[in-house]
């Protein structure tokens, strides 16, 4: 019997269901197919089906036809419907006091550091710099990459999406707020932290390390052994 936690069996449910999601939505893009469609479709509603019951365990109330249909509406045709993890940014920013730059969400009213969706024709650093400028009003300039984290496996996401997470000088500007995105900003000493911010135990340390002016190694998940319970090949430990 396993050890695990309720919510680390709840995180278990929601992977196993994006990789089966993505593995038969890539199959859907590439085939000709209809007997494969017929079965890529299938294991669709069986994705579906475990995702339903993740939701159910955190309460969140969603038929799985409405993962079906979502996941359907995505499929592209050839290397456009290769289904691959979403691309986000963070922007830690720091200041000559040693302080974080900080934004209340919008939407969600917990505090974090400047995040944002990869956007097409722009670097990832270029994507930094926008970023902060438009959720915060500062100038910045990236210094280092901290680390690439994984959303799903971090807990803070519940689909596929990896984290490219910044360390970045503040050079100029003013505090203004996004008005639509912004509830509210910033500069913060490592003392006093604005509640709640959300993840700060496990970036905290990072972030005010690298605001000191470490020159740190980017960071990044190690391989599970095996990557599946039931692993076989490359996936399986040696």
């Amino acid at each position: 019997m396993s050890d695990a936690a309720p919510n680390d069996f709840t995180r278990d449910l929601a992977r196993w269901s994006e990789a089966l999601a993505g593995i038969a939505r890539t199959g859907l893009g590439f085939t000709q197919s209809l007997y494969e469609r017929e079965r890529f479709e299938e294991v669709l509603h069986v994705a579906a089906d475990i995702k339903a019951a993740a939701d159910e365990a955190l309460e969140v109330r969603r038929e799985s036809d409405h993962f079906i249909q979502e996941w359907m509406d995505s499929v592209g045709e050839g290397v456009p419907g290769y289904v691959t993890p979403k691309v986000a940014i963070g922007a830690i920013v720091g200041n000559d006091a040693g302080e974080i730059l900080l934004v209340q969400r919008g939407d969600s009213g917990v505090w974090l550091y400047p995040t944002g969706w990869a956007d097409v024709g722009y670097s990832a650093s270029e994507v930094v710099v926008k970023e902060v400028f438009e959720e915060t009003g500062i100038e910045c300039e990236p210094v280092q990459l901290l680390g690439v984290i994984d959303g799903q496996r971090a807990g803070f996401t519940r689909f596929g999406m990896y984290l490219l997470l910044f360390h970045c000088r503040a050079t100029g500007g003013s505090l203004v707020p996004h008005p639509l995105e912004t509830a509210d900003l910033g500069w913060f000493h490592r003392d006093r932290l604005p509640t709640p911010t959300v993840g700060a135990q496990w970036w905290g340390p990072l972030a005010f390390a690298a605001i000191d002016g470490g020159r740190l190694p980017a960071t990044f998940e190690p391989p599970r052994a095996p990557v599946w319970r039931t692993a076989t090949g490359h996936d399986a430990e040696s």
